[in-house]
């Protein structure tokens, strides 16, 4: 089937996030949402026209309004079936099953792709660029499971098979116990001297970023999903008391920091394959308009694929620092290319 129409019921973060990335891709979309603000909001951003009969639905309203919201569409003449986006997909079966709708008209489906900060006016078309988009495509009509991974494909993301509740156990571990580990890490400068907060660094803004969340959003989460959380959290909390009880002990504290070392290693890279080990390659620039452009048209030349970069620079410092991530053979390639071009390229490490 080729989708030319999709009726998206959530005017959120994703299902805003989702028109946006359709209507770029040619696909009509309607948006709708049970708050007319939120929806008038959305239709304005997705801007588009559509006609004739849906080819799939698409439930993107909280896990809390699910039913309802199926229920609302269940006379709808969509022509393959529904899809829901939630973040957890067992209780939503469970719902689902209970419906008068057939259980092969609906697909369970979760894009592992989010922000910090919710509704229409924070969606992005390219937020699912490279992301995973679980399905549970077990006992599916094949038309409707042809039409999910289309969208998936336009959307750019990368959809990966999994059943339910495998998927409640990894998003758990992956995306819920680090919600909680943040936000109480965050509530923890609840009443802290100012001063000490103007000292803040890269360090704790990161580890804090997803403090940001809605918690309205979160408790419906937490709760849908806190068998699968409860297991983990018991553990984080054993781990923390064993720390505590050893803090003195400098042996203690360097297995901890190495657990989480080898813990860190573990997540693949940018592509979601195994996890690479980079050369990295620093570059000195000069800090005038254009000098960034140019290296990257090199790389280019030198037919090499950069996999990450980071820049150091400090205001009114005349150089800057580019150092590149790339495959053992491409730092050699492009070292060898940008010193015939005059570059102040140093030792790879």
């Amino acid at each position: 089937m080729s989708l030319s129409h999709v009726r998206i019921v959530g005017s959120g973060l994703i299902g805003s996030s989702i028109g946006l990335a359709l209507v770029q891709e040619g696909v009509a979309v309607t948006m709708v949402d049970s708050d007319p603000r939120a929806q008038a909001l959305a239709r304005d951003l997705v801007k588009s026209a559509p006609s004739g009969d849906p080819d799939l639905v698409i439930l993107a309203s909280p896990i809390s309004t699910i039913s309802e919201a199926l229920k609302s569409e269940l006379t709808s003449p969509v022509k393959s079936g529904f899809m829901d986006i939630s973040s957890v997909k067992t209780k939503v079966k469970a719902e689902v099953s209970t419906s008068p709708l057939e259980a092969g008209r609906f697909l369970p489906s979760h894009p592992m792709a989010g922000r910090e900060v919710g509704g229409a006016e924070s969606a992005r078309a390219d937020l699912f660029r490279a992301r995973p988009w679980i399905l549970d495509s077990a006992g599916v009509d094949p038309d409707l499971r042809l039409a999910g991974l289309e969208l998936i494909s336009l959307l750019g993301a990368v959809a990966i098979e999994m059943d339910s509740r495998s998927h409640d156990e990894a998003v758990a571990l992956l995306s819920h116990l680090p919600q909680l580990v943040a936000s109480l890490l965050a509530s923890q400068l609840e009443g802290a001297d100012e001063a000490w907060l103007d000292l803040a660094g890269a360090g704790l803004r990161d580890t804090i970023r997803i403090a940001g969340s809605s918690p309205e959003l979160w408790k419906e989460i937490v709760a849908a999903n806190s068998s699968a959380i409860a297991p983990l959290l018991t553990r984080l909390i054993e781990d923390s008391q064993r720390l505590l009880r050893g803090l003195s002990d400098e042996k203690v504290v360097a297995e901890v920091i190495a657990a989480g070392q080898r813990g860190r290693d573990l997540i693949p890279g940018k592509h979601g394959g195994q996890q690479r080990s980079y050369t990295y390659l620093p570059i000195v620039i000069e800090d005038k308009p254009g000098q960034l452009a140019a290296l990257f048209d090199e790389c280019a030349k030198a037919e090499v694929n950069v996999e990450d970069l980071t820049i150091e620079h400090s205001p009114g410092q005349f150089t800057g620092l580019i150092t590149l991530a790339l495959s053992e053979e491409g730092a050699a390639k492009l070292s060898s290319h940008l010193q015939e071009k005059g570059w102040s390229v140093h030792v790879p490490r």
